[in-house]
C-alpha cells in the first residue's frame, strides 16, 4: 500500500494522467477512471470527472480485487458478477460493464486504469472488444509506468528556480494543486484578478474549462474562475512542467500581437486542398474586406473559429482586436456582463471599477460569437439593438457607447427549426446571416486528412517538445478510412494523443491507433490512397509546399512562421528535400 501521509506516485503525475485518461476516453468513446493503490481517484471522465484526490467510498470492490491480485478484471454484466455480491450500493449502481487493468511496476501495483460503461451501447462496445480494449489499456498502463520512472529519476531541486522564474514573468501565472485549486499566483495574475495574495490563499478558486477539447487549432482557451457567487472569465492555457501544474493567463490583445500579419500567410491555418475547401478559401478572400456580418454553419469540430480568424486576418480590421466568446459555455448572467460590460455597483459582486464588455473590447475589430444558437433570447434582443444602433449599453448605465465592430458568428444548429419553435429571433438571424459560410465535415474533404495529419503532427510535437515521429503508410490508410464524427477536432485530439504515447524514435503505426480504427471500412477510403507510394505522395506535397514558400518569401524565418514549424525543423526538411540551392536569407 502507498504511504497515506504523502501523495502517491500516480498523484504526483495527476495532470499528465488526467490528460491521458481524457484522451483515452475520447478515442475509445467510453468513460475511464484511474485510482491509485490506496483507492484514491487520480483521474476520470463522465461521472468520475470530479473529486480527484479523494478516496473512493463506493465501487471499490473490483478495484480492491485488481490491486490485491495484480490481475485484470472484466465485468460485462454488473450486479450479477460474484464480486458485486454483498455490495451496499448494488441497487443504485449505474455501472453496466467494467474493464480494469493494474498499473504494475516490477511486482508492485501502483493503481488501476479502468473503462466503465454507463449505457447499453458502451456495455456492448466493451463486451464485443474485450481483448482489443484490454491490450490497449495495458499499453497505456505501461506508458504511465514509464512516466513514473522518468519522474522518479528527475532532479527534484528545481522548485526554487521555478518560483524565481514565475515571479519575474510579465505574464500572469497561477500554480495549481491536484484539484485545480490555486496555491500560488505571481503579481501580474493577482493584478488581473484584482485580488491580493492573502485573498488568493483564502479563496478556494476552481477553474472550469469552457470546452472539453483543448485543441481546435488555437493557442488559448476561455475558462471561468469562480468561488461562490464570484465569477470571472479568463483566457489562458494549462501546462504541466516538472510535475507542477501551471495556468498561464493571457489578456485580450490586439490581433497584431497574437498573429503573424504577413499577408502571404493569412490563410496558412486554413488547412485543406479539397474542392470544397478551395471554394471556401476563395469565398473568404472575396468577402473579407466587407463590413457585413458572417454566419459560419458547420458540424461540431469542423474548425469554425479558424475560418473566423482567417476572415479577420484578411480584412481591413486585421490590426485591431479579434475577440472570441463561446455563447453556449457561459452562464447567462456572466455572459451578459462579459458581452455588454457594467458600471460600478450594477449588481452584487460587480467590481467597484466597473468593466468594459467584450463588445467594447472588439471596437474597430471583430467579435466572434461561437455557438450563437445557444444565446438566451433576452441577450438576443440586446445584441440585435447593438447591431441596429451600433451602440452598446453596459449593465446599470443610462449612456450608450458607440462601437464599430464586425460580427462573425458560428453555429451547428438548424436556425429554421429554432425560429419556427421560437428559440431564436428571426430578425437577428437575418442580421447575422448576411454572408453565409457552410463549413464541410471532414468526411467530405477528400485528400485533406493527410494534410491535416501532417499539420497536427508538427503542431503537437512543437507544443509538447518531443521529436517529430512521422506516421506509417498503413496507419495513414486507417485514418483515411475512418468517418470522423468529431471532425477536425477529433483528428487533432487523436494526433496529440499519439504524439504523447509513441516511443521516442519510433513512428506512429497501426498498433498505437485506438481499436475502433481497426474496424474502419476500407471502402470508405479511395483505392489510390492504398498504394505503397502514399507516404511518398505526402512527402511530395510537403516538399512542394516548402519549396513554394521559400521561392515566394525568400526568408527562412518567415517560411517557418507561415508553415507553423520551428526554424530547426525547417532546416531539417530543407536538407531532407535537398532545397539548399534555393535563395533564402
Amino acid at each position: 500500500m502507498q504511504n497515506t501521509t504523502s501523495p502517491s506516485e500516480l498523484m504526483q503525475l495527476q495532470p499528465t494522467i488526467l490528460r491521458f485518461t481524457q484522451m483515452l476516453s475520447a478515442v475509445l468513446k467510453i468513460d475511464a477512471e484511474v485510482v491509485d493503490a490506496d483507492l484514491v481517484r487520480i483521474a476520470g471522465t463522465g461521472p468520475y470527472s470530479k473529486f480527484f484526490g479523494k478516496k473512493l467510498n463506493t465501487s471499490s470492490r473490483i478495484f480492491r480485487y485488481i490491486i490485491e491480485t495484480n490481475e485484470e478484471k472484466v465485468v460485462v454484466k454488473s450486479r450479477t458478477d460474484p464480486l458485486c455480491e454483498g455490495c451496499k450500493n448494488k441497487s443504485s449502481c449505474r455501472e453496466m460493464a467494467f474493464l480494469g487493468v493494474p498499473i504494475m511496476i516490477e511486482d508492485r501495483c501502483l493503481g488501476v486504469i479502468s473503462l466503465v460503461a454507463f449505457t447499453e451501447d458502451s456495455r456492448e462496445r466493451i463486451k464485443d472488444n474485450v481483448q482489443l480494449f484490454s491490450d490497449y489499456v495495458k499499453h497505456i498502463a505501461q506508458i504511465v509506468v514509464s512516466k513514473v520512472v522518468e519522474k522518479n529519476s528527475k532532479n527534484k531541486g528545481l522548485d526554487e528556480v521555478f518560483t524565481h522564474l514565475i515571479e519575474n514573468m510579465d505574464q500572469g501565472v497561477l500554480v495549481l494543486d491536484e484539484n485545480n485549486r490555486v496555491k500560488y499566483g505571481n503579481q501580474p495574475a493577482l493584478k488581473n484578478l484584482n485580488i491580493t495574495q492573502d485573498e488568493l490563499y483564502n479563496l478556494e478558486i476552481k477553474i472550469q474549462s469552457l470546452s472539453l477539447h483543448n485543441n481546435e487549432i488555437k493557442s488559448h482557451q476561455q475558462h471561468i474562475i469562480s468561488q461562490g457567487e464570484w465569477q470571472k472569465l479568463i483566457v489562458g492555457q494549462f501546462y504541466n512542467t516538472q510535475g507542477q501544474q501551471l495556468f498561464l493567463m493571457a489578456y485580450h490583445q490586439t490581433n497584431s500581437d497574437l498573429m503573424i500579419q504577413d499577408h502571404s500567410s493569412l490563410l496558412s491555418t486554413v488547412i485543406g486542398e479539397s474542392t470544397k475547401m478551395r471554394q471556401l478559401k476563395k469565398m473568404i478572400t472575396r468577402v473579407a474586406s466587407s463590413p457585413s456580418s458572417v454566419l459560419i454553419n458547420g458540424e461540431s469540430g469542423t474548425g469554425k473559429e479558424v475560418i473566423a480568424n482567417a476572415v479577420h486576418n484578411l480584412s481591413d480590421r486585421s490590426q485591431s482586436p479579434f475577440i472570441a466568446i463561446n455563447c453556449a459555455a457561459i452562464p447567462e448572467p456572466l455572459l451578459e456582463s462579459e458581452l455588454f460590460g457594467y458600471v460600478k455597483g450594477a449588481f452584487t459582486g460587480a467590481s467597484n471599477k466597473g468593466k468594459n464588455g467584450l463588445i467594447q473590447a472588439a471596437n474597430k475589430g471583430t467579435l466572434f460569437l461561437d455557438e450563437i444558437g445557444d444565446m438566451p433570447m433576452t441577450l438576443q434582443a440586446k445584441l440585435l439593438r447593438v447591431l441596429e444602433e451600433r451602440k452598446v449599453m453596459p449593465i446599470g448605465s443610462n449612456d450608450a457607447v458607440p462601437v464599430d465592430i464586425r460580427i462573425i458568428s458560428a453555429t451547428n444548429h438548424n436556425f429554421q427549426e429554432m425560429i419556427a419553435t421560437n428559440k431564436f429571433r428571426e430578425d437577428l438571424y437575418y442580421r447575422l446571416n448576411v454572408i453565409p459560410f457552410q463549413l464541410p465535415p471532414l468526411r467530405e474533404r477528400e485528400g485533406d486528412i493527410a494534410l491535416l495529419t501532417n499539420y497536427f503532427l508538427e503542431y503537437h510535437t512543437q507544443k509538447i517538445g518531443v521529436v517529430y515521429p512521422g506516421i506509417s503508410a498503413e496507419a495513414m490508410r486507417r485514418l483515411n478510412a475512418y468517418h470522423w464524427p468529431g471532425n477536425v477536432r477529433e483528428l487533432s485530439n487523436l494526433i496529440e494523443y499519439l504524439v504523447n504515447i509513441v516511443p521516442e524514435g519510433d513512428q506512429i503505426d497501426i498498433d498505437l491507433l485506438p481499436p475502433h480504427f481497426e474496424q474502419a471500412p476500407e471502402a470508405a477510403c479511395p483505392e489510390e490512397a492504398y498504394n505503397d507510394d502514399y507516404s511518398m505522395s505526402l512527402e511530395d506535397m510537403e516538399r512542394n509546399r516548402i519549396e513554394e514558400a521559400i521561392y515566394r518569401l525568400g526568408n527562412r524565418k518567415m517560411v517557418a512562421e507561415e508553415l507553423g514549424i520551428g526554424i530547426a525543423t525547417l532546416y531539417r526538411k530543407i536538407k531532407k528535400y535537398e532545397l539548399n540551392n534555393h535563395r533564402t536569407s
